[in-house]
């Protein structure tokens, strides 16, 4: 996994991000709060460019960069745009043991056992209909470097109507879907490398956890076999940290059904109960909970008027 040297000191929550030997980590807060890290800012230079390319020199996934920068164009951002790499965010609202998928913000998060860290990887997840799950507890039942790629009958007739004959077993290498490594967790999904990388941050698989080549490698070597794997779907995550400021981290839900999928409009929020009881607070500011609301950016915004 490619290293980068981002120090970023939070005197409220006492957290920050570092490099890792081979993986970005954040300190774990030891106060209580749940808001790690900080945004980034990034100019475009000039030449072709795309966000995928930038989402992907940053460790974050194309949906994270689309969401933190609406508007820009994907494929060839203009030079001189400054854009915002959404490395602030809060922490998963379960758990902080072994592994963590949360689908609707398309982030994995592997708590190493007793280091005190957690380490965040974008992924990739299944496209609609072949959802990846969203609410299941399992483990890691095993581990394979290269791994053949089995297709099911159903997959077969599937590339079969576009044309393409697929084989009965892809057998392991560069061209493989499933990639170099994979995790196997419970009897029917894996989480594993790609041949494709542009689809990390996207709805793509056909339900397992797609990760780009040196993210799979670091897990695959760093996470054993047993660890405990949950899959969630919080779309909104908040907190109230420890100096009374109340954030919320706002992400477009994943579509349902079809006609959501193809809507222009936004994916309607639905909040559970801590959530909105969390917003109803008195001490929100109104106008800016319809904004964050609104904006979905992917990253924390403060919410009340205390200073973070």
């Amino acid at each position: 996994m490619r290293k980068w040297g981002v120090f970023a000191a939070l005197a409220a929550c006492a957290a920050f991000m570092a490099p890792a030997a081979d993986a970005v980590e954040y300190v774990l807060p030891r106060n209580g709060g749940r808001v790690v890290g900080e945004n980034l800012t990034y100019v475009v230079p000039g030449g072709n460019i795309s966000l995928e390319a930038i989402a992907s020199k940053y460790q974050l996934g194309f949906s994270n960069m689309l969401e933190a920068n609406p508007g820009v164009d994907a494929f060839s951002p203009k030079k001189g745009t400054t854009l915002i790499i959404p490395h602030q965010l809060i922490l998963p609202d379960t758990v902080h043991e072994g592994i963590i998928v949360n689908t609707a913000e398309m982030r994995l998060y592997y708590y190493p056992k007793d280091s005190g860290t957690v380490v965040v990887l974008p992924i990739g997840i299944g496209q609609l209909g072949r959802d990846t799950p969203k609410d299941w507890v399992t483990k890691v039942e095993r581990k394979k470097d290269g791994p053949t790629w089995t297709p099911t009958a159903a997959m077969r007739a599937e590339y079969k109507a576009k044309g393409q004959e697929l084989p009965a077993v892809v057998p392991a290498g560069k061209e493989n879907p499933m990639g170099l490594y994979a995790l196997y967790v419970g009897r029917l999904y894996a989480i594993h490398g790609t041949n494709a990388n542009f689809g990390i941050g996207l709805r793509v698989s056909h339900g397992c956890v797609r990760l780009r080549d040196a993210d799979i490698a670091w897990l695959f070597h760093n996470v054993p076999v047993g660890t405990r794997v949950q899959f969630i779907n919080q779309p909104v995550k908040y907190s109230r940290e420890p100096d009374g400021s109340m954030f919320l981290e706002v992400h477009q839900p994943l579509s349902e059904n079809e006609a959501e999928f193809s809507s222009e409009h936004q994916v309607p929020l639905s909040l559970s109960s801590d959530a909105a009881a969390f917003i109803s607070d008195p001490e929100v500011d109104e106008s800016r909970l319809r904004q964050a609301l609104e904006d979905r950016t992917g990253y924390p915004v403060q919410i009340n008027g205390f200073s973070f």
